[in-house]
């Protein structure tokens, strides 16, 4: 993305994601802000320094600049920072856009060449398009996802901060990649769109398409006591921890999980000798395994079930994911530049790599309005007009 301007106009999560993992790739990216700044940035203070790691995350590697785009003048900083862009990535809803004439038909009339990408609750187009909405609602309660997380009368959980977000911005992402593939080839931008509540329905793309298909809803039920294939549940260790075995293909697994576990004479059991034995009798093996699990710790199953080759999985903390040479060595973690010079702070890296890097020395997040003045100056206006502007509250500087 090296040499690729983006103009990002977007507030809270789902939008400046993007504009993130596109300045990860090397973008150059202006976050354009209102002049009392993206209401985010207010939302998390922790220690001593009020640092907010959620909002560094989504916006480091940007330069920001504090805009009025509803004012004639700072409307025109606006078009004149949009003719110099490849991208203008936004999370306004439809109608908001259409009425600051930043529609993407509107933009393409005077640019045709840029890529319009566009990210909102419900979609473009319908009765709820400019419905409000977070991505606990577009993607998380309204596409089927919490309910479908919930056992019969129980309450709907709760979806962890940004989760619907990050995925929803990842696939925007995707698609700006695409469109400017694709004006390489024609000369043409093209405008790129995706909606929290059409990610959610993704996510859940097997359970919508099994009801589209059959006419059916598989059910979360009672947890993990309802199950049908014990060998693809959670088990509580001594400690009181958990182990997650990962039988998707019972026949597969059994043998291996009755001997790891030092029962093989649950083998010749015939209630549990085939996968349609052990689905009737799936209560009654649950109670062993779960006996069984109990008598150790999870370290020492670990390393019993590592040595027989069981699928399986340690339910981990945070506090053990960060600390876990494995998502070290996938990358996960990176380094990113600090706003305290020539020091770094640690960050989640979003998801790719290139050539089996994240990139990590980009520039870090930005105060609000930190590069305004810089902006300014490259689109050729003068200190004294830099301080008129400000002066009239069109822009906001530090």
């Amino acid at each position: 993305m090296v040499g690729v301007r983006v103009v990002e106009l977007a507030a809270w999560v789902a939008g400046p994601a993007a504009g993130a993992v596109l300045a990860d790739w090397g973008a150059e990216v202006v976050k354009v802000e209102p002049v009392h700044g993206d209401p985010f940035r207010y939302m998390v203070k922790l220690g001593t320094e009020g640092m907010n790691p959620p909002f560094e995350l989504d916006n480091r590697g940007k330069r920001a600049i504090g805009l009025d785009v509803t004012t004639p003048d700072g409307r025109a900083v606006f078009d004149e920072l949009l003719a110099r862009a490849d991208v203008f990535l936004s999370n306004l809803r439809p109608g908001t856009l259409e009425g600051l004439d930043l529609a993407p038909e509107q933009l393409h009339e005077r640019f045709p060449r840029l890529v319009v990408a566009t990210i909102n609750g419900f979609g473009d187009d319908g009765p709820d398009r400019d419905r409000p909405s977070y991505d606990v609602g577009g993607f998380w309660a309204r596409s089927g996802l919490a309910a479908s997380h919930t056992f019969d009368g129980g309450e709907p959980p709760q979806l962890r901060g940004a989760a619907g977000d990050h995925m929803s911005a990842m696939s925007l992402v995707a698609g700006i990649s695409a469109a400017l593939f694709a004006r390489d080839r024609t000369g043409e931008g093209r405008h790129v769109s995706t909606s929290l509540l059409r990610n959610g329905v993704y996510a859940l793309g097997q359970d919508v398409n099994v009801r589209l298909r059959a006419g059916i809803s598989f059910p979360m039920g009672g947890g993990r006591r309802a199950a049908t294939n014990p060998l693809y549940n959670t088990f509580r260790t001594a400690d009181g921890r958990w182990i997650w075995l990962l039988g998707l293909q019972p026949d597969r697994h059994w043998p291996l999980i009755a001997v790891a576990l030092d029962h093989p004479e649950w083998l010749a059991d015939e209630r549990f000798d085939e996968m349609a034995s052990r689905r009737e009798n799936a209560p009654a093996l649950l109670e062993l395994l779960d006996a069984t699990f109990a008598g150790r710790t999870l370290d020492e199953w670990v390393t019993l079930l590592d040595e027989a080759g069981v699928w399986f999985e340690a339910v981990r903390t945070i506090d053990e994911v960060v600390e876990d040479p494995q998502v070290r060595a996938a990358g996960a973690l990176v380094t990113v530049s600090s706003a305290v010079a020539d020091e770094t702070i640690p960050s989640v890296a979003s998801p790719v790599d290139f050539d089996g890097t994240s990139r990590s020395d980009g520039l870090p997040s930005p105060d609000l309005a930190e590069h305004t003045r810089e902006i300014l100056l490259e689109l050729g206006r003068t200190t004294d007009q830099i301080r008129d502007l400000e002066e009239r509250g069109v822009i906001a500087t530090t």
